[in-house]
């Protein structure tokens, strides 16, 4: 189901630098690949694109989102050594940064490569370079320029609040594997847009009218938190878990029942559960502890919507993730389903 379409958009999209906050790029990226599948699309104020299909039937309105917005570093100050301290976008997971090559991104759009470094990076060096805890005040970025002073950095361009870019380091290996950071969550803007691309191929309209939202910002907490007050039906696309008594994989899509900000909405959920045992969909149901999605923020933002969320399993989430295409294939599946079943 659209495999060779998902791995051809994954690049493009997985590539185009996207931390929370910084939206406007992959935005020009997704309305183009949107327009080449036929669709018309509008971005809002708050930076989310927004996309409405009209239905066989107007008597509900439903939804589905992905959130565009990855993690990232901002520039926190300039250190007297030429080196930059940096905050979180999102929530990281910073040991895993320790080595890890990045772009800053000038506010003037000037871009400098660098790396991402403990600062106590030389086991010739630092006695504690094998055991310093990699937290946010033990990193830096080493600019790779001449520079020796934070003068030196100024003049660059460089300066507080600028954004740093983490390299996705994405690939797709033969057996499948689909391998890069922030596949929480461009892996089910993937499958969304599979699944618009095989409503189009098949000149099908969804049961109902529908709305996609691409959203920004979800990974600070308020990615929907904008979404249509007269929506009825809400189905998030975002990354299963996998780990510990967890049910989820690599492989299959994952339906979540309850996240750390409670059950998703019982009936909604059933009939998830019910339309891939009817469809052959390979599934899991699970409980994420650590987790929170669109459906929260639209809930909290007072959207009276049935909620429930979906998506990919994935590994190391907030780290090196990996999912393989079978569980973003299985994702469409379900998502095709709600769509077009009455």
């Amino acid at each position: 189901m659209q495999m060779e379409y998902i791995q051809e958009i994954a690049k493009k999209l997985f590539l185009c630098d996207s931390p929370t906050g910084f939206s406007k790029n992959i935005n020009l990226v997704l309305m183009e690949l949107l327009q080449d599948l036929g669709y018309t699309a509008g971005v809002t104020n708050k930076g989310n694109v927004k996309l409405f299909i009209e239905g066989h039937s107007h008597s509900k309105k439903i939804a589905t989102s992905a959130h565009v917005d990855t993690l990232g570093l901002m520039v926190r100050s300039i250190n007297g050594d030429g080196t930059l301290s940096v905050t979180n976008v999102g929530g990281p997971s910073i040991p895993t940064l320790d080595g890890e090559y990045c772009k800053i991104m000038t506010r003037d759009h000037k871009a400098y490569t660098g790396t991402i470094l403990c600062k106590s990076a030389s086991v010739h060096v630092y006695e504690d370079a094998k055991t310093k805890t990699r937290d946010l005040d033990s990193m830096m970025v080493r600019i790779d320029e001449k520079v020796f002073s934070k003068e030196d950095v100024k003049k660059l361009g460089i300066d507080n609040g600028d954004y740093v870019f983490i390299d996705p380091k994405t690939t797709i290996t033969p057996s499948g594997f689909l391998k890069s950071r922030f596949i929480d969550d461009k892996g089910s803007v993937c499958a969304i847009l599979g699944v618009l691309k095989e409503l189009k191929d098949k000149n099908e309209l969804p049961a109902y009218d529908t709305y996609v939202y691409f959203v920004n910002q979800e990974e600070v907490g308020h990615g929907a938190a904008t979404t249509d007050s007269f929506i009825d039906e809400f189905v998030t696309v975002d990354m299963g878990c996998v780990g510990k008594d967890l049910s989820g994989n690599e492989f299959e899509v994952s339906i979540c029942a309850k996240d750390s900000g409670g059950p998703y909405s019982y009936e909604l959920t059933t009939k998830l559960i019910e339309l891939a045992k009817k469809n052959g969909i390979s599934y899991v149901v699970d409980i994420f502890p650590y987790y929170g999605s669109d459906i929260g923020a639209a809930w909290r933002s007072g959207v009276d919507c049935q909620g429930a969320l979906i998506g990919p399993g994935v590994h190391a989430s907030h780290g090196m993730e990996r999912t393989h295409l079978d569980a973003i294939e299985n994702t469409m599946k379900l998502l095709y389903a709600y769509f077009v079943t009455r």
